[in-house]
């Protein structure tokens, strides 16, 4: 499940939930959705994580050339440089 893409566990995700909103699931089946449910929004947080990693942000700069620099999330819209 691990090698799973992300679009893949989101979907396979949304499915669980709206099975186990559904309320049609006894309750050994709404658990086992339940741990499936949880080991796919893993693989999702996963890939998420993967992916901001990989994004940088494209700057330009006063003399018109551009640099990149890690994006951060939690910060202003600047990297941690």
């Amino acid at each position: 499940m691990a090698a799973d893409k992300f679009e893949t566990s989101l979907k396979k995700l949304e499915d669980l939930v709206k099975r186990l909103e559904s309320g049609d699931l006894s309750l050994d089946d709404a658990l086992k959705a339940f741990e499936e449910g949880v080991k796919h929004a893993a693989i999702c947080s996963a890939k998420l994580n993967e992916a901001e990693k990989k994004v940088e942000l494209l700057l330009k700069q006063k003399d018109g050339s551009f640099r990149t620099e890690p994006f951060n999330p939690e910060g202003n819209g600047k990297g941690n440089s």
